[in-house]
C-alpha cells in the first residue's frame, strides 16, 4: 500500500535548489481527470497559490464522461461508487446527497455492478434457448470458488504451477473444465453448456478488468487489488458531478482546457530550444530561466515549474513515454510502464421504443455454445461482436427509457470503435435476436458508445496487472523523478498520479483520487514551513 508519508531518503529541502523562502512553489498539473483534479484541490485547501492543471482535451472529467440524452444521464466511462467503507468517492457523493444504492451486499452480485439490485440475469445460448436457473446457478457458485482460489496465490503466498503459466484465465479455465468434466451428476448436454459459461464468465472478468483477455492477467498478483467493503452504489445525476465538486475548490482560471503538452524537461535539462525562447521573452522573469522543470506545450508555450504532477493514463504513458520526457525516463520506470497492463473496456447503450426483455431481466448474457472447448477469447476482425459478452438493463426505466448496456474489450473493442453507429447497431440487433429466439426485435432508435480504446488523450479504460508485472511495477511507475538517492538536484520534479499508480486500488475511481492526494500530501509535507 502507498503511504502518504514522506520517507527518510526525501527529506531534501525544497528551497536549497535555488527556490526562494519569499514565493510558493510553481506545481503544474498535467490532466483534469480525478486525480489531478483531486491533487490540486488538496493542495489549494492547503495554501498553495501558484498551481496551473493542463488539461489536452475540452473538458473536465478524464475518465469521467457523463453524457445527458433527454432527461437521462448515461456513463460513457467510470459509473459505480464501488464499496463505501473510507471510500473517498462515496464520502464526496454521499455528503452532497447523490448516491443511488444498487446492491444490498458488502460485494456485487459476481462482482460485476448492475444498475438494479432487482431481477436475475438472463444466460441465453446462441441457439436462442435460455439456459435454466439452477444450471446458472451451480455454475455461477463454482466459477466463484475458483475465482476465491485465484486470490489465494496473492493473499496467502500459494506457489504458481507451471501449467497456469501464471494467467488467470487459464488457471480458472482448467480448473473449471476439470470440475465441469468430473461432476458425475451432469448430462453430457449440461457439461457442454458449463464448458461454454466458462468463456462467457471469463469475457466478463475482462471487462471488468479491462483486459483483452483473463489470460493476460497475473495469477500471482491478482489477489492484491482490493475491494472496499460496502454497497455499491450509481449517481443517477451522473458521476460527473464528482468532478465539478472536486473542482469547486479551483480557481476557475487554473484550469487550462485545450491545452495538450508536448514535453516535459526535468532535472534543469533545458533544451536549446527553450532557451531560445526564453531569450526572446522579455516577460520571461530570470528566476524562471534556471527552473528545474520546464512543460512544453503543443502550442509552442514554456511553462517553468518547481514540480509537475503527471497524471496522464498507463495507456498514454505506454505510447508516448520517449517523446514526452526529457531525458527520458529511467530504465526501471520504463520496464514498468511496459510490464503493467491496460486495454479497453467499451459500452454500447441501445435504446428501444418498448422493452422486448421481461420485467424481472436485469441482463442477457451472451452464451456461445462452439465456444466450450475455445482455448482463446480473441476473435477475427469480422467476428468483432463475438467478444460482446451481454447487455445489463438499465434501471429504473421511468429514468433511462428502454436501454440496454452492452460491454466489449480488448482488441475487439478497439474494431468496433472503428465501425460506425449503424453498423454496431444492426450487428447488435442481430445478435439479440440470435440469442432471444426473437427475429421480430426492431433496431434501437438510439446508440451511444464509447471509444475509449482509439482516443489519443487516453489509449485505454484502466489499468491491470499483466503476466510478468507486480505490484512492485505500480510503485516504481509511482516513484517521483529525480530518484532520490541518485540525484543532488531538486527533488519531486516530476510526479506521478493516477489509477494505474494505486498498489491497492488501480482501475477505481478512488484510486485515482487517493492517489491525486497522495501527490499533494508530499508536497504539503515538504512546504510545510512556507504554508504556516
Amino acid at each position: 500500500m502507498q503511504s502518504c508519508e514522506i520517507s527518510a531518503d526525501s527529506t531534501d529541502d525544497p528551497l536549497s535548489s535555488g527556490l526562494q523562502r519569499k514565493r510558493q512553489p510553481r506545481i503544474v498539473v498535467i490532466g483534469a481527470g480525478l486525480a489531478g483534479l483531486s491533487a490540486a484541490k488538496a493542495l489549494f485547501e492547503s495554501g498553495f497559490t501558484d498551481v496551473t492543471i493542463l488539461e489536452a482535451t475540452d473538458r473536465i472529467g478524464g475518465r469521467v464522461q457523463s453524457v445527458k440524452l433527454g432527461h437521462a444521464t448515461f456513463e460513457l466511462g467510470a459509473t459505480w461508487i464501488h464499496g463505501s467503507h473510507g471510500n473517498p468517492v462515496y464520502h464526496l457523493a454521499e455528503d452532497n446527497g447523490l448516491l443511488e444504492e444498487t446492491t444490498d451486499d458488502e460485494r456485487s452480485v459476481g462482482r460485476i455492478s448492475l444498475y438494479s439490485k432487482n431481477g436475475v440475469a438472463y444466460h441465453l445460448t446462441n441457439n436462442g434457448q435460455r439456459i435454466p436457473k439452477d444450471v446458472v446457478e451451480e455454475f455461477s457458485d463454482l466459477y466463484n470458488e475458483v475465482y476465491n482460489l485465484t486470490q489465494e496465490f496473492f493473499q496467502r503466498g500459494k506457489p504458481v504451477n507451471a501449467e497456469s503459466q501464471n494467467s488467470v484465465g487459464v488457471f480458472t479455465r482448467d480448473v473449471v473444465r476439470k470440475r465441469v468434466k468430473d461432476d458425475p451428476d451432469d448430462t453430457e448436454a449440461i457439461k457442454r453448456l458449463k464448458l461454454a459459461m466458462t468463456q462467457q464468465y471469463l469475457k466478463v472478468e475482462s471487462c471488468e478488468s479491462s483486459s483483452h483477455s483473463m489470460d493476460e492477467v497475473s495469477l500471482s498478483e491478482f489477489g492484491e487489488w482490493t475491494e472496499i467493503p460496502g454497497a455499491h452504489h450509481i449517481i443517477p445525476c451522473g458521476f460527473i458531478k464528482i468532478v465539478e465538486i472536486l473542482a469547486r475548490s479551483i480557481p476557475e482560471s487554473v484550469i487550462q482546457l485545450r491545452k495538450p503538452v508536448k514535453c516535459i524537461h526535468w532535472n534543469q535539462s533545458v533544451s536549446k530550444e527553450i532557451e531560445r525562447v526564453a531569450d526572446h521573452n522579455s516577460d520571461l522573469p530570470e528566476e524562471d530561466k534556471g527552473s528545474d522543470v520546464f512543460v512544453e506545450c503543443e502550442d509552442f508555450e514554456f511553462i517553468p515549474a518547481d514540480h509537475v504532477i503527471v497524471t496522464v493514463s498507463l495507456g498514454v504513458l505506454k505510447k508516448c513515454h520517449e517523446s514526452l520526457f526529457h531525458p527520458r525516463l529511467p530504465e526501471e520506470k520504463v520496464m514498468a510502464i511496459e510490464k503493467l497492463g491496460i486495454s479497453t473496456t467499451d459500452k454500447i447503450f441501445l435504446e428501444f421504443e418498448e422493452p422486448f426483455w421481461s420485467s424481472e431481466c436485469n441482463s442477457i448474457q451472451f452464451v456461445w455454445e462452439d465456444e466450450a472447448e475455445s482455448e482463446s477469447l480473441t476473435y477475427p476482425e469480422d467476428l468483432w461482436y463475438k467478444k460482446i459478452c451481454g447487455f445489463d438493463v438499465l434501471y429504473p426505466p421511468e429514468r433511462y427509457g428502454h436501454v440496454l448496456s452492452g460491454w466489449i474489450c480488448g482488441e475487439e473493442a478497439l474494431i468496433m470503435e472503428k465501425c460506425d453507429d449503424e453498423t454496431v447497431a444492426e450487428i447488435c440487433t442481430e445478435m439479440l435476436r440470435k440469442f432471444t429466439g426473437n427475429p421480430n426485435i426492431p433496431k434501437p432508435r438510439r446508440i451511444l458508445r464509447s471509444s475509449w480504446g482509439s482516443n489519443p488523450n487516453f489509449r485505454g479504460s484502466y489499468s491491470y496487472t499483466q503476466v510478468g508485472s507486480s505490484g512492485a511495477d505500480v510503485e516504481k511507475l509511482a516513484k517521483p523523478l529525480p530518484y532520490a538517492e541518485s540525484s543532488k538536484t531538486a527533488p519531486m520534479q516530476v510526479m506521478f498520479s493516477g489509477e494505474a499508480t494505486h498498489r491497492k486500488y488501480y482501475s477505481t475511481t478512488h484510486g485515482a483520487v487517493l492517489s491525486g492526494q497522495r501527490e499533494a500530501a508530499y508536497l504539503i509535507e515538504m512546504y510545510q514551513d512556507l504554508l504556516q
